[in-house]
């Protein structure tokens, strides 16, 4: 079992000169209560960090006192490209891959363990649902949305691609995955950066396996568990559910 943390994201958006995974939540790099709740879920001892070049050594210096590898993702080139930079760096040993953002704080030991060990498949993503997209929960309003076939999913579609009645779906993505590695090596290459980003998605990653027949399975989690930081509104809401 390997986790990765996709955290070479700056803090442009949140007005902050330090990487946007470091800005504390009351005094607390974010970063850490994710790193805190890896360790105590006892999955994966060592969880491989992807960092920019330019975030590297503050990243080692500030999160020293966790066990974690370091992996340098050159260029910006999306989620996607993040995600096969860590993969490089792995040996052949690795039965699964365990994938997260940095600047999601609030994720539980009790949901990485089980998504880490729901043996379902290639692949196994975390959804959640909310009940509009008022308050606090605007904040999920800018996520990708999971597009359902009778149940079953069958892509995910970025906001800045998304139509109007796509954006009205309320399943939204927290970006959470389990990967089977072997399937993950093999498809990770076909990632396209045909979209309005000019960047690949991990997110693709669910069609391409749909389009091979490959069931997608999910676990659903409450939206305060999923929420994600990208601003600094953002992150007054996390300081205000904070424990």
């Amino acid at each position: 079992m390997q986790i990765v943390i996709l955290a070479a994201g700056k803090g442009t958006r949140m007005k902050h000169e330090l990487p946007k995974v470091l800005v504390p939540i009351k005094d607390k790099p974010m970063i850490g209560y994710l790193l805190q709740a890896i360790d105590d879920s006892s999955i994966d001892g060592r969880p491989i960090l992807v960092v920019s070049p330019d975030n590297k050594d503050i990243m080692k210096e500030t999160l020293a006192s966790y066990d974690c590898d370091y992996v340098v993702q050159d260029k910006q080139l999306g989620t996607g490209h993040a995600l096969s930079c860590a993969l490089n760096g792995m040996n052949g040993e690795v039965d699964r891959v365990v994938s997260f953002y940095g600047d999601h704080p609030f994720v539980r030991p009790e949901t990485i363990k089980k998504l880490a060990e729901y043996k379902n498949g290639a692949i196994t993503m975390i959804t959640t649902i909310v009940p509009d997209f008022n308050d606090w929960r605007k904040n999920f309003y800018h996520w990708g949305r999971i597009i359902r076939h009778n149940d079953r999913v069958e892509a995910i579609v970025e906001f800045k691609d998304a139509s109007d009645e796509i954006r009205d779906i309320k399943e939204v993505n927290p970006g959470f995955y389990c990967f089977e590695y072997g399937w993950l090596k093999k498809n990770i290459n076909k990632l396209k950066n045909q979209n309005a980003q000019q960047e690949y998605y991990l997110t693709d990653l669910i069609q391409i396996a749909c389009s091979q027949g490959i069931k997608v399975s999910t676990l659903s989690i409450d939206p305060e568990e999923a929420i994600g930081i990208n601003s600094k509104e953002e992150l007054e809401v996390a300081e205000s559910l904070i424990k």
